[in-house]
């Protein structure tokens, strides 16, 4: 038997859809109502505005996000295992048909300023995205474990860029998680990277 969706739940999924595709300026309410089958009244009983829209499906994205962030690391034993997973996890990610690049990113660069929801969601996501590869480098005793998750937060933005610029398939994203790799053998404390590479096949 179908089941369907509740009215807000259906909202979320179309809404994002839609956003994540046309861009949030791009899409307006009229749209998302008629996708999704719900009335207008119904919509503003769950979202006070479009605004408010938004900053729930960002909490949902974010939520996503991590979900699939967690799961690609779980079979990984050890803070730098994990990372290496992660990266690996998103090159793969972000070269199919899927991906579109981050929302975060285009909600930022569509509310540039800091204090609308959508801006102040995707930076949560970011600043807790640097918090977690920050703690994982600590965890793997890496040097300059905040520097290095800077530099790791950096490779995954552009992983995304590549993927809304050049569609799914061969592109850069290909590299990351080679890029990545090198970036915690740079981030090793001498003696270990002496040993860590001798153990390599």
């Amino acid at each position: 038997m179908k089941t369907t969706l509740p009215p807000r739940e259906r909202l979320l999924d179309t809404a994002g859809k839609l956003f994540f595709r046309h861009g949030f300026q791009a899409v307006g309410i009229d749209r998302i109502l008629a996708e999704s089958g719900v009335a207008k009244m119904t919509l503003y009983r769950h979202f006070s505005s479009k605004d408010a829209l938004i900053d729930a499906y960002l909490q949902r994205a974010d939520q996503q996000f991590w979900t699939w962030a967690e799961h690609a690391m779980a079979p990984a034993e050890g803070a730098e295992a994990k990372l290496q997973r992660l990266f690996e996890a998103a090159s793969k990610l972000a070269r199919s048909p899927e991906c579109l690049g981050c929302v975060f990113q285009g909600a930022a660069m569509a509310f540039p300023e800091m204090d609308h929801p959508g801006h102040r969601r995707a930076l949560q996501h970011k600043e807790r995205v640097l918090r977690r590869l920050a703690a994982l480098s600590r965890e793997a005793r890496l040097r300059d474990p905040e520097g290095l998750a800077r530099a790791l937060a950096l490779l995954l933005d552009g992983a995304w860029v590549a993927a809304r610029v050049f569609g799914p398939g061969e592109n850069s994203a290909l590299e990351l998680g080679a890029a990545a790799a090198a970036l915690l053998d740079a981030h090793r404390p001498p003696a270990t990277r002496s040993a860590h590479r001798k153990r390599r096949p």
